[in-house]
């Protein structure tokens, strides 16, 4: 892709996943113990806004491999936010059937990265 071309990542199905997403994330850590807002909940909210963020940052990238590197970043992202919402269900800050929900919920948005990057990287 050239860079005249410009892509509008508010097209994206995958970033209005995100964001939708991280709303919830943002829900579910407000009821988090106060002691956590500097620890668990201020990384999970940090990664879940990575995810969106970085689609949109790597949409304004010239090439289509500036922007699978920064899909490789929200995919990453989204896996760290699969680790933490583990830690959280652990240590019971969640129950099973919210984090069974939420895993759910983003290891759709992961299918859609990855499949995302797969296509970035194959389209000339």
């Amino acid at each position: 892709m050239t860079a005249n071309v410009a892509r509008n990542f508010r097209n994206y199905q995958v970033w209005q996943d995100s964001v939708s997403y991280a709303s919830k994330i943002y829900k579910v850590t407000n009821g988090m113990p106060w002691f956590e807002k500097k620890g668990l909940c201020d990384q999970l909210q940090r990664a879940v806004v990575s995810i969106s963020s970085n689609i949109a940052e790597g949409s304004a990238k010239p090439s289509n491999a500036d922007f699978a590197k920064f899909l490789d970043i929200s995919l990453g992202s989204a896996y760290e936010v699969e680790t933490q919402l583990l830690i959280s269900k652990e240590v019971g800050y969640i129950n099973d059937d919210m984090y069974n929900d939420l895993i759910k919920e983003l290891v759709n948005i992961q299918k859609q990265i990855a499949a995302f990057i797969k296509y970035i990287r194959n389209t000339p």
